[in-house]
């Protein structure tokens, strides 16, 4: 049995349908940027994440590069962030002149609370905090939002991975702070391309967000700061709204019965599970487990012998990746050993909606079996 990471032809066939008279609209309406498609999936993305507005960006990094600038953060600013991320939470940072700055996580592989209370505490620099809700698993956004507030700094929610998640009741964007969402095709809502979208915070972050993605145009000709060329096209953008964002809470609900198919059937003293902070409500964009470092090929092995395609998210922390550290050494407020620990002891199961039960139940034998 051949069981995937993620599976497109199974995802074609349910939404073709849908996927090509949305095509067709877009077509047929002649207005291919910056048409009724966006205005219309801006408004159901928000209306969906229980938002006023939304902004449809190019991509996940760009629409979270737009969130700093409009938030007023630039050089000579710190931003801290998780060091356990895609590589692009660092890139975002660096694109706006401000300086990434990193403290370690929690046992969820989430940013942890304490030690960024304690990175604030030392670093009066730092003027935004980035919490990544990795795998699909919400961070402790009251945590974040009091400590923010206490220091008059803002918060940006790299929500990339975690469409739909909730944590204690509270979801996405909850706290009122920007939020950046992607839709890179492996995500919980993908689009087939690139593309990203971003929740301001207010009204004023709305309209500089909106012409921060245009060259910073403020009206046709005009362009009163320097902006990016980072727009959600109409193809994309009807596609998502008619196709994929109908289907996004039962694609949902499905990723949190299989996850809850692991976490209960996946009992062996070789693999520690990470159930994150609100197992029945997260996102399950991935689905982690941790292993001995030395014994992460071994698995991964006995995964691909037994038809199962693993992964491996993230192996490399984003402070010791060659692009930032041939900028000088970056900034790290204390330790960083529960991220290291992910970085060289994660792997990710199979979760995707049109895993079958057969598949799921492959995936839980397999684990049990391998013998560490």
């Amino acid at each position: 049995m051949e069981v995937s990471a993620n599976n497109f032809d199974r995802l074609w066939e349910e939404c073709k349908n849908d996927y090509i008279a949305a095509v067709a609209q877009v077509g047929e309406s002649g207005w291919y940027i910056l048409g009724r498609q966006v205005d219309a999936f801006e408004k159901d993305l928000a209306a969906w994440c229980g938002r006023n507005t939304a902004v449809g960006c190019g991509n996940g990094m760009d629409a979270m590069e737009i969130a700093l600038r409009a938030a007023g953060i630039g050089c000579g600013d710190r931003v801290l962030t998780t060091p356990l991320s895609a590589f692009a939470t660092g890139l975002a940072i660096l694109r706006t002149g401000a300086e990434p700055a990193y403290c370690d996580t929690d046992e969820h592989g989430l940013l942890d609370p304490d030690a960024a209370e304690a990175a604030l505490a030392a670093d009066s620099s730092i003027r935004a905090i980035i919490p990544v809700h990795l795998y699909g698993q919400l961070a402790d956004m009251p945590r974040f939002t009091a400590m923010a507030a206490a220091r008059g700094i803002t918060v940006i929610e790299d929500a990339a991975q975690a469409i739909g998640a909730r944590r204690g009741g509270r979801g996405v964007g909850a706290d009122g702070h920007p939020v950046a969402f992607s839709f890179y095709p492996t995500k919980n809502l993908g689009a087939i391309g690139d593309g990203g979208a971003l929740l301001p915070a207010h009204a004023d972050m709305d309209e500089l967000a909106r012409s921060i993605r245009n060259y910073g145009q403020s009206e046709r000709y005009v362009h009163e700061i320097v902006g990016l060329n980072s727009r959600l096209d109409e193809l994309h953008a009807a596609t998502l709204r008619l196709a994929f964002l109908p289907r996004l809470e039962s694609w949902l609900d499905r990723r949190r019965e299989i996850a809850a198919a692991y976490l209960s059937g996946i009992d062996t003293p070789h693999v520690t599970l990470i159930p994150g902070p609100d197992p029945k409500a997260a996102g399950w964009h991935l689905f982690p487990v941790l292993v001995a470092p030395e014994r992460r090929a071994a698995l991964l092995n006995h995964l691909k012998q037994n038809g199962i395609q693993g992964g491996l998210h993230y192996p490399v922390l984003i402070p010791e990746q060659k692009a930032m550290t041939d900028r000088g050494a970056p900034v790290i407020h204390g330790t960083l050993s529960n991220a290291r620990r992910f970085a060289q002891g994660e792997v990710s199961l199979p979760i995707h909606p049109y895993l079958t039960e057969a598949e799921v139940n492959h995936v839980v034998e397999t684990v049990k079996d391998w013998n560490g």
